[in-house]
């Protein structure tokens, strides 16, 4: 699954253990959890998971049984116990020092996993010592010092690890409004450590019209340590997706978060320069001849667009693409060839499928085929025109007749 993309659909909020549920039922071997929570000694407290339902939605539901307030799971776990070993840290929702938790992260964990599980209470970190005034080497975490919670971010982060995405993107996630009590009194929702997480991580939030507390403080440092574009899902082919529940029932959805793991489409992102000029005083063998010279000077395209200027005039738009390393040379053939004076150009993301060439066999010899690639699809399939164009020269034929030649051994190629 190593290099594929990760999306994360947030309706009805985040939080850590929807998150842990989500990357089990989306393929992440449980052992591979276990072994990080072993790794930290939280192996003591046994983290189950089972399937539940909610609003018709088959989903895994996480449990850690700290012996104190979580209780097991409504139906038989389908995850082993794992193996006990002591905690450094206590397991009720007291208060805990983050440089603890650091440190024993520190100790315990490597690689990936280390790095991720540090970036999420690092921003977690973050947003408590600005909103209590503080430093971070100073912060005290309540709820999220507690072991359910340190479970579900080094789970998360162990998951994540072997997952390995070439990116996860998320359009947006879940706030809920209205009040919560914590640690500090009552509060409102979203959560003030929440809230400033996905502000200091350009996090795209929504109300989510229910008044409750929908994205925990957990869930968002996971979401904002490990989203790379707040974008809707790319454009590709699903592979797997992983549903994780949460704990509360909700009238009008299910309470799940939806994971999906994809293949996306191989395209090519760069930036394009579009240059242009008006121009009313060239002849239509010297607008030709100009734009053979632009396309020598590197352009990847060049048009002619008929306008009407001031005064009625008939006038030509000269528009050429090129790519940053051929825009000035570009513009030079432009002001060379033409008679412009002057030239206008634009910056564009442009957005372009993978391209690979093959070569056919055919009675008038061998031609080149054009592939445009979305993924391993194959959207499009040209024979090279230039090359058609020397083989109906060289065979007296026509270029249509090569060209259908070449697309029809193509075609025998790949049935």
């Amino acid at each position: 699954m190593k290099g594929q993309h990760l999306h994360l659909d947030c309706a009805s909020g985040i939080a850590g253990d929807m998150t842990l549920g989500a990357l089990i039922d989306l393929g992440v071997p449980v052992e591979v959890i276990g072994e990080a929570l072993d790794a930290i000694g939280a192996g003591a407290w046994r983290l189950t998971h089972a399937r539940v339902v909610k609003h018709g939605i088959a989903a895994v539901d996480v449990k850690v049984n700290t012996g104190a307030r979580i209780t097991a799971a409504t139906s038989a776990p389908e995850s082993p116990t794992l193996t006990p070993t002591p905690f450094r840290l206590q397991a009720d929702h007291g208060h805990h020092h983050y440089g603890a938790i650091r440190q024993n992260l520190v100790a315990s964990l490597a690689g990936d996993t280390l790095r991720r599980a540090l970036e999420i209470f690092d921003r977690l970190a973050r947003a408590e010592a600005k909103l209590h005034g503080t430093t971070v080497e100073q912060v005290e975490f309540h709820e999220v010092g507690a072991i359910d919670s340190i479970v579900d971010v080094v789970g998360t982060a162990a998951a994540l690890a072997w997952l390995a995405p070439s990116g996860v993107t998320c359009a947006s996630v879940a706030m809920g409004h209205g009040t919560l009590k914590s640690a500090h009194g009552v509060l409102p929702v979203p959560a003030p450590a929440a809230l400033e997480v996905l502000r200091d991580a350009g996090g795209v939030m929504t109300d989510g019209g229910l008044a409750r507390e929908l994205c925990t403080p957990t869930g968002a440092a996971i979401l904002a340590a490990s989203v790379t574009s707040w974008t809707a899902a790319p454009t590709g082919r699903a592979l797997a997706v992983g549903w994780g529940a949460g704990d509360l029932d909700f009238a009008d959805r299910p309470n799940v978060v939806r994971a999906v793991l994809s293949e996306p489409a191989v395209v090519r992102t760069e930036i394009v320069w579009q240059i242009e000029a008006n121009i009313d005083d060239m002849s239509g063998e010297l607008c030709a001849a100009a734009a053979e010279a632009i396309l020598a000077a590197g352009a990847l395209d060049v048009w002619w667009t008929p306008i009407t200027m001031k005064k009625g005039r008939p006038a030509l738009v000269l528009a050429a693409l090129a790519q940053a390393a051929q825009r000035d040379a570009v513009i030079a053939a432009i002001l060379r060839e033409t008679t412009t004076i002057g030239v206008r150009f634009t910056a564009y993301d442009r957005v372009a499928l993978a391209r690979e060439t093959v070569e056919v066999a055919t009675r008038y010899g061998a031609i080149p085929i054009k592939l445009a690639k979305d993924g391993a699809a194959i959207r499009n399939a040209a024979p090279e025109y230039e090359a058609c164009v020397a083989a109906a020269k060289q065979h007296g034929v026509p270029v249509k007749q090569v060209y259908a030649a070449a697309l029809a051994a193509y075609d025998a190629l790949t049935t």
